[in-house]
């Protein structure tokens, strides 16, 4: 008799390999006034201003912080739009056509080496905030917020360990991009007074492990060090990676900071090192386009405020005419959508295109599948009954919502296909 071994397929293969396509000269950009931490914003420019390449057009408003927004091309404003935002909504953006020079504004300029050695913290906090630098893993928290920080910071941690199915962005740029990840982290340590630098990755990403080691002998002085942590979900949780990394347990709700460390997505570093070396904020990211559902999936270094329409283009287009779900983000944190008419953002990192399936939800059985998985502790079977019976007590006191971090591990382990991660963000609002 011959044993059968279920075969999990590593759906990263589709684009793990592909090296990033420079797509940087799209007609258009569209960049939203408002965004998912920022509930107001304002323009500074009027319908046929010409602007460059860095130069700040509006302000957007988020309570304890403000955002510049700035232009990611050179060219013309020719007007407002909406289109869907990474956080699901449909948001009025600024329009700008592309007049394809490269053109940067004055703020843009380059520092040396030996002018960035002399840059105190408070030089670096000024640094990451008029570039408007905010965590491009997903966050999007402002990186000066981080920066300002009064704690004694033993370890800066860099978050590459990209533990979704199918995404690869965080993957290529480590490939692509390994100097300017030791720069960036270097300047980050510079910022807060760490003696340590840790790039986490996963143990199974031996080509990563192999270049980033090579590269971090180059920089002796930095004390960088390459670590592997597990190969599981939800190992990029930052909770989850400090204890692989360093095994120091961070209570829920408190900030690392607190425990010695800081930590930064990967692209995010890149991004820190472009603003202190050139004044320049994040105009251009790696970007993931995959999934069953288009025709040739690729890796991508775009513009910021490009559509995600035209990178579905640049890939061949949808493989047929049934009906799609696209999914910007990760398939587990993501946000998912019927429409194609999405820009993406400076926290954008891909978009799944998936051939639609459709599913039955049955009644919960009580299984506790949802409960033994949750990261966090918590009872997502609960959180549901007490959304639909409206509960917010039970929801603030005893369930504990606000600890949820949406992993969408509930949903993908419920027996009954129930979207238990659908009512904990329903809770969520509701407090």
């Amino acid at each position: 008799m011959i044993a059968k071994t279920r075969v999990i397929k590593d759906h990263k293969n589709l684009t793990r390999a592909l090296p990033s396509k420079r797509y940087v000269d799209p007609d258009y950009v569209y960049l939203p006034i408002t965004n998912t931490r920022c509930s107001s914003g304002e323009i500074f420019i009027k319908v046929g201003d010409k602007v460059k390449i860095g130069d700040v057009i509006g302000k957007r408003n988020g309570g304890f912080f403000e955002q510049p927004i700035h232009s990611t091309v050179s060219g013309e404003y020719v007007g407002n739009e909406k289109k869907f935002h990474r956080g699901g909504k449909l948001l009025e953006c600024v329009v700008i056509k592309n007049d394809k020079q490269d053109t940067f504004g004055d703020s843009v300029f380059t520092r040396t080496d030996e002018e960035i050695a002399k840059l105190t913290n408070e030089d670096f906090v000024k640094i990451a905030k008029d570039c408007g630098l905010v965590g491009l893993g997903g966050s999007g928290f402002p990186t000066y917020v981080k920066l300002n920080t009064k704690e004694k910071i033993d370890y800066v941690l860099v978050n590459g360990i990209e533990c979704e199915p199918y995404l690869t962005s965080d993957y290529r740029i480590m490939l692509e991009f390994p100097e300017r990840i030791m720069k960036g982290l270097g300047y980050a340590m510079q910022a807060v007074g760490a003696k340590k630098g840790i790039i986490c990755i996963k143990e199974k990403y031996h080509s990563v492990y192999e270049v980033l080691t090579a590269v971090a002998k180059e920089f002796p002085h930095l004390n960088i060090e390459v670590c592997n942590v597990g190969n599981y979900y939800p190992q990029g949780w930052e909770l989850e990676m400090f204890k692989s990394c360093l095994g120091i347990t961070v209570p829920q709700g408190q900030l690392p900071s607190k425990y010695g460390i800081m930590n930064f997505n990967v692209s995010t570093i890149v991004g820190l090192y472009k603003a202190v070396k050139y004044n320049l904020p994040v105009i251009k990211r790696n970007f993931t386009v995959t999934g069953d559902g288009i025709k040739h999936p690729h890796n991508f270094r775009i513009r910021v405020g490009t559509s995600v329409k035209e990178l579905i283009d640049k890939c061949g287009g949808y493989v047929d005419d049934k009906d799609k779900v696209l999914i910007l983000g990760g398939p587990m944190m993501g946000m998912n959508f019927v429409r194609d008419d999405i820009i993406t953002s400076k926290t954008s990192t891909s978009v799944i295109v998936l051939n639609k399936e459709e599913f039955v939800e049955e009644p919960c059985v009580r299984c506790g599948s949802c409960v033994y998985s949750c990261p966090a502790g918590l009872q997502p079977v609960a959180i549901m009954q007490a959304v639909k019976n409206n509960d917010k007590d039970a929801l603030k006191a005893k369930l504990n919502i606000k600890s949820c971090i949406l992993c969408g591990m509930c949903s993908y382990t419920c027996t009954s296909k129930i979207h238990l991660t659908d009512y904990c963000r329903k809770a969520k609002r509701m407090i």
